[in-house]
C-alpha cells in the first residue's frame, strides 16, 4: 500500500473514531451502536439524526465538522473498509465483544479470496451467501478482492440472527458502494436467499440452545444440544447450487469431536470432500483457538473428488518463501483436479 493511501486511512480512522467518541458520550450507548449511527450519518452526506434533542447543538456541530472532513478524504471502498475494520478492532475492545461476535482478520479473508478465485476460474458472474454474515468483513475483504481481478458481476446475500451485527455490516457494505442483500433471520430456519454458487463463513462454535428446531438434521446430537457450527455446515451444503462451493473457518479440531461422524455422513452424502488447511498459528492468540478451512463442493453439475484431498497447514505469513512455496502447491493441487 502506498504511503499517501495509509495517510489517507490514518487521518479517516481518526476522524471516524472522534466522531463515534462524541455520540457514544452524548447518547450514552455502546461504541458498536455510535459506530453504526456515524456510519449512517455519514451516508446521508453528514446529515445528523437527532431524537428526543440528542445529540445536542453543541454535539452537532463538532460532528458537523468532523463529518466534512471526513467526506472531504475520498475514500477508495478498499480504504473504507480498513477504517471501518480499525474502528470495529476498536468496538471490540471498548465493548467487550464475545469472540463469535468479532470479525474475521483480514489476512484470513484475503487467503479466503485467493482460494475462491483459483478454485473458480474465470467468471462472469458468482453468487456468494455468507451464511453467519456478522460485521460483514469477510464478504467485504472478499468482494473487494474479486472486483479487482475483474468479476464482472458478484451478488452477495448475507444471514445474520444479531440486528446489532447485521446493522453494522449493511452500513458498513453501503460505504463501500458495495450491494448486498442482508437478512434478518436464524440461519438454522428455512433460507430466504436463492440458491448460490458460492457459501462462505467464519462459523460461529457452540451449542444450538433450541432442539426442537434441529430434528430433521443429519448434524443434530444424539442427546443434548447439537453443535451450531455442524448445523450450519449443513445448511449451507442445501443452499448451494448443484458444483458450488463451501468455504468454511472452522476450529482446527472439528473432526475430533464424538458428533464429527454425523457431519462426516452428511458431507460425504450430499457432497466432495474436497480439503482441510490448517490458518497459519501466528494469526490465533492460541492453540484452542486455532481455526481451519474446510472445502466442500455439492455434488452434481460435473463436480468430482478431488484426489489427492488438499490437507496441510499454512506456513507462518511472515516465513514469506515457504508461504509462497505452499501457495504453489495449492495451486498445483487446484489445476490437477480442476
Amino acid at each position: 500500500m502506498k504511503k499517501m493511501n495509509l495517510e489517507k486511512i490514518s487521518s479517516a480512522y481518526n476522524l471516524f473514531d472522534k466522531s463515534i467518541n462524541l455520540l457514544k458520550e452524548d447518547l450514552d450507548s455502546s461504541y458498536m451502536d455510535a459506530l453504526v449511527e456515524t456510519g449512517d450519518n455519514l451516508l446521508e452526506n453528514g446529515k445528523i439524526m437527532v431524537e428526543d434533542g440528542k445529540p445536542t447543538e453543541k454535539v452537532i456541530k463538532e460532528l458537523e465538522h468532523i463529518y466534512a472532513e471526513f467526506l472531504d478524504i475520498n475514500l477508495s471502498p478498499e480504504e473504507m473498509r480498513q477504517v471501518i475494520q480499525f474502528a470495529l478492532v476498536n468496538a471490540s475492545k471498548v465493548d467487550k465483544i464475545q469472540p463469535n461476535h468479532q470479525m474475521t482478520p483480514d489476512s484470513i479473508g484475503l487467503l479466503v479470496a485467493y482460494l475462491l478465485e483459483r478454485i473458480l476460474g474465470p467468471k462472469e458472474e458468482i453468487k456468494i451467501l455468507d451464511i453467519a454474515v456478522g460485521t460483514g468483513n469477510l464478504l467485504s475483504t472478499l468482494t473487494n478482492h474479486l472486483k479487482q481481478n475483474k468479476v464482472k458481476e458478484v451478488e452477495l446475500f448475507g444471514v445474520d440472527n444479531d440486528d446489532t451485527l447485521l446493522a453494522v455490516a449493511g452500513m458498513s457494505l453501503k460505504m463501500q458502494q458495495i450491494e448486498a442483500h442482508l437478512y434478518h433471520q436464524d440461519a438454522i430456519d428455512n433460507l430466504i436467499t436463492p440458491k448460490v454458487d458460492v457459501v462462505l463463513s467464519d462459523l460461529p462454535v457452540g451449542y444450538y440452545p433450541i432442539d426442537e428446531r434441529v430434528v430433521n438434521f443429519g448434524t443434530k446430537a444424539k442427546s443434548g444440544h447439537s453443535f451450531v457450527h455442524h448445523l450450519l455446515i449443513e445448511q449451507s451444503i442445501l443452499q448451494l447450487l448443484p458444483g458450488g462451493w463451501g468455504i468454511f473457518l472452522v476450529p482446527k479440531n472439528l473432526f475430533e469431536s464424538a458428533e464429527a461422524k454425523s457431519l462426516l455422513e452428511v458431507i460425504q452424502q450430499q457432497a466432495h470432500f474436497q480439503g482441510i488447511l490448517n490458518l497459519p498459528n501466528d494469526l490465533f492468540a492460541s492453540q484452542d483457538s486455532a481455526k481451519s478451512l474446510l472445502l466442500l463442493q455439492k455434488r452434481g453439475n460435473g463436480a468430482k473428488q478431488a484426489n489427492p484431498v488438499l490437507l496441510g497447514g499454512f506456513p507462518a505469513i511472515k516465513d514469506k518463501e515457504a508461504f509462497a512455496k505452499f501457495l504453489q502447491q495449492v495451486d498445483n493441487w487446484i489445476n490437477k483436479n480442476k
